[in-house]
């Protein structure tokens, strides 16, 4: 049953609503919208300027309209006068192609026609900054391995504690928060979820943190290398496929002879692992999409030690030093994403190269139970993540049945404005520049 948004708002005495959509970049982009006009919103969509955000379009263009998905209405539990609302963009009556929403969901449903509903977890992890973004928060935090310190994590208990019990109210299931492995940097987990509603729930966790961040004098952030000699914020992706009632784990299965099937995962999980290590170098492009990405997955011994980012395309079992790893039985854990990919292209990207191994019964390659970071010049035939944007961006080009799969208008889009992106990276005069050059 389609929730009413204006009864909605009646019964829980919301007074505005945020509908929300986000663009190529993973910017929210969102309008204020008065509970007295959101009938007609939610019928019609709100009406945005495409070209104002990241988006292939032009001024020229009509409106694009956002039309709210009352599923997803969530009231901020910091301000209960206001409900977020996920939207979907349309122009002149048919989905924008290329907005990130819209590719998921074209996504979800071509899974669900060959009978796979797609769940996932995530682990965002952020920083606490001071509000210029300069320096850790908290200057107290300097252990050399920081990670899970219970002093560090109860002075920052104020803006966990309330960021969780908001997760709690809203019915996420959060079931761990922790202080992570850089100085600064802290992780909150909650329960898996279909891919659309767990996208929904990343980014607008984003937005909470943020804001609960702001609200205590503090500025969080998803970038993914923020403090150089630290590790840097991941965002890694727990994947397993469900019959479409949702009951049966398709990954599932006894332990077989195979290296996938001794670690309980099931001909379909070990093809759709296959799509995923075939793709991988482009995957990049999509799960790690800016300049800074590349200094965390290609970066030298950070101060505790490890990086624990990939820069090698190899899977294993429950061994963090790999670029994917099969905890246990069911389920697998893609570790390559870091904190600043779009919270819905990230899961389109992951189905799409899912369904193509699936539909190649692709292999995942050998699997290499060593430590990455202590014996990775032992492995031969894996290929190197890229090392920089451009490459990814490269690599995605080249990588056809995923172009395809993903959506040509998206992809076109996607790489015209992200090689635009890395123009401007690359025309940037820097004080290294200066430091190293001007005397030569």
């Amino acid at each position: 049953m389609t929730t009413d948004l204006a009864a909605f708002a009646k019964k829980n005495d919301v007074k505005y609503f945020m509908i929300s959509f986000t663009d190529l970049f993973g910017g929210q982009r969102a309008k204020l919208v008065p509970a007295q006009a959101i009938a007609d919103m939610q019928e019609d969509g709100a009406g945005f300027a495409g070209f104002a955000t990241w988006l292939d379009m032009t001024p020229a263009h009509p409106d694009m309209l956002a039309v709210p998905d009352p599923s997803s209405v969530i009231q901020l539990p910091w301000n209960p006068d206001v409900a977020w609302v996920a939207a979907n963009c349309v122009m002149e009556g048919q989905d924008v192609a290329q907005a990130p929403r819209n590719v998921l969901r074209r996504l979800i449903d071509e899974a669900a026609g060959e009978g796979m509903r797609v769940k996932t977890g995530i682990e965002a992890e952020f920083f606490l900054l001071t509000p210029e973004g300069d320096e850790i928060s908290d200057p107290f935090d300097t252990a050399a391995k920081p990670c899970y310190d219970q002093q560090a994590v109860m002075r920052r208990y104020d803006v966990i504690r309330e960021i969780c019990d908001y997760m709690l109210d809203l019915g996420w299931g959060p079931y761990q928060n922790d202080h992570e492995d850089a100085n600064g940097q802290f992780e909150m987990n909650w329960e898996f979820d279909d891919a659309l509603r767990t996208a929904d729930k990343h980014s607008f966790f984003k937005f909470m943190t943020k804001s609960v961040a702001e609200k205590h004098g503090f500025r969080a952030t998803f970038m993914p290398k923020p403090v150089e000699g630290l590790t840097g914020n991941g965002c890694h992706a727990h994947i397993s496929v469900w019959d479409q009632a949702g009951r049966k784990n398709v990954f599932a299965t006894d332990k077989g002879t195979g290296p996938t099937g001794e670690l309980g995962l099931s001909d379909k999980g070990r093809a759709f692992l296959g799509g995923i290590m075939k793709h991988a170098s482009a995957l990049a492009a999509i799960t790690n999409p800016t300049v800074n990405s590349y200094k965390r997955i290609n970066a030298p011994r950070t101060m505790s030690g490890a990086t624990w980012a990939p820069n090698t395309v190899t899977w294993t079992g429950n061994n963090r030093t790999h670029m994917v790893r099969v905890p246990g039985p069911g389920r697998f854990e893609l570790r390559l994403p870091d904190g600043a990919v779009n919270p819905y292209l990230l899961q389109a990207v992951i189905i799409a190269a899912g369904l193509s191994g699936v539909r190649s019964d692709a292999d995942p390659g050998k699997r290499w139970d060593i430590d990455m970071y202590a014996e990775g010049h032992k492995v031969r035939g894996a290929p190197k993540l890229p090392l920089n944007m451009l490459d990814a961006l490269r690599a995605y080009d080249r990588d056809k049945a995923l172009k395809t799969t993903m959506g040509e208008e998206f992809s076109a889009a996607y790489l015209k404005l992200k090689r635009q992106e890395w123009d401007s990276f690359v025309s940037h005069f820097s004080q290294w520049e200066k430091e190293h050059t001007l005397d030569i």
